[in-house]
């Protein structure tokens, strides 16, 4: 494979920047470290309220970048922005508090190169941050399983990781690009889209880059991306005319998803010490598995011991928590 092709980058990398100033230059690092070499990188910086900590940050990499600022529109239409300034006829996304292995675009470029009729690959990558899941694999807790097809989306039994996906930016313009006016979760109704529309979408199952989470980001709380999950396919399944095998698969799992969020917010409520809210949550799920039914018991006889005895089971997470409820 010739990755020095003169008619311009094989490869068009695009990273969305708000309050990246401390994260970037490991993400931008990782990419010049790249095994592979004809790819363009575009920052886009939406309207960072730290840009001048930000351009401090790339100085070293700015001869070597594209660098475009706009108003703050979100992360959704700061892709696309990138996406319209794209040279090259594949598009990688990386978010800047992410990474990737020196072979990661190598290795999906080859793939998308030996397989013409993929629109898009992803792979997986190690959990890093301040999480207690740290140094375990994202498919460990969201797995990819068998083929990637809407129904798989829909039921999450296939879970894309943004900072991993490679894909045909033509594949990307015909399904309409990202979704603006969603905040959080456009990459996740983009996948449906292209899945919808007949797009092929594959994975490769080795880590091939790092994913970070860290305090501050909303996508660090399993309650948000709950959260984030229903909104999507809720305004997906409202927007599409769907199959009936997949608006089934998609109002069941809105479903699951809701039982879920009690849970969690059941959970978040006993952290806090709010006994009553977390009885209310942990009993509102339709199906309660044995161990929530024997929770919400507990909290019924002894909800401080329970508390404590949650608080000991968890250690790495509380703090975390902690400084979550805190920030509120």
């Amino acid at each position: 494979m010739r990755d020095d092709q003169p008619e311009g980058p094989t490869a068009s990398v695009i990273i969305p920047a708000y309050r990246a100033s401390a994260v970037i230059a490991d993400a931008l690092g990782s990419v010049f470290e790249q095994t592979f070499s004809s790819f363009e990188v575009i920052v886009v910086d939406d309207g960072s309220p730290d840009g001048e900590a930000l351009r401090a940050a790339i100085a070293r990499f700015r001869s070597r970048i594209r660098y475009i600022e706009q108003a703050n529109r979100g992360a959704g239409a700061a892709r696309n922005t990138g996406i319209r300034a794209a040279r090259g006829r594949y598009l990688a996304f990386l978010d800047a508090d992410d990474r990737w292995e020196r072979e990661f675009l190598r290795r999906q470029v080859s793939y998308l190169d030996a397989n013409p009729e993929c629109a898009l690959v992803y792979s997986d990558a190690m959990v890093a941050g301040d999480t207690p899941l740290a140094g375990s694999r994202f498919t460990d807790k969201a797995p990819s399983a068998g083929e990637v097809t809407l129904l798989s989306l829909i039921e999450q039994r296939c879970n894309i990781i943004l900072s991993t996906v490679v894909a045909r930016r033509d594949a990307i313009a015909a399904a309409g690009m990202f979704d603006e006016s969603i905040r959080r979760g456009q990459d996740f109704d983009l996948w449906l889209r292209l899945a919808l529309g007949g797009s092929r979408l594959a994975y490769q199952r080795d880590v091939l880059a790092e994913r970070r989470v860290h305090v501050e980001g909303l996508s660090g709380t399993a309650i948000a991306e709950i959260e984030r999950a229903i909104h999507v396919l809720d305004r997906f399944g409202q927007a599409h005319d769907l199959p009936a095998r997949q608006r089934t698969a998609l109002r069941i799992r809105i479903m699951q998803l809701v039982d879920r969020l009690e849970v969690e917010q059941g959970k978040q409520r006993l952290l806090e010490g709010n006994f009553a809210a977390a009885q209310f949550h942990l009993e509102a799920p339709r199906r309660r598995s044995l161990k929530v039914r024997l929770a919400s018991l507990a909290l019924q006889i002894a909800p401080r011991l329970t508390r404590a005895l949650y608080l000991r089971m968890r250690p790495q997470a509380w703090p975390r928590r902690r400084a979550a409820v805190g920030a509120g």
